[in-house]
């Protein structure tokens, strides 16, 4: 599956909120979600590769998987 990250999550992942968090992560995350996402939905509970807990939220569209946004814990 295509997943197509949005230039404001690209943005926000040089937030401080965001640290530890890579593009690697949220490809990954965005990959593990099954099914078809018709409407933009946060996902919760996924954990970066360095140990830090993040949310996203990812909607379906006919290019791919879109992750719009990414929220650091």
């Amino acid at each position: 599956m295509r997943v197509i990250i949005t230039a404001h999550a690209k943005k926000r992942l040089r937030d401080l909120r965001q640290e530890g968090l890579s593009v690697n992560d949220i490809l990954a995350a965005a990959r593990r979600i099954p099914g078809y996402i018709p409407t933009a939905t946060r996902f919760r509970g996924f954990v970066s590769t360095a140990g830090r807990p993040f949310d996203l939220v990812a909607k379906d569209v006919p290019a791919g998987r879109l992750v719009i946004t990414i929220i650091g814990k």
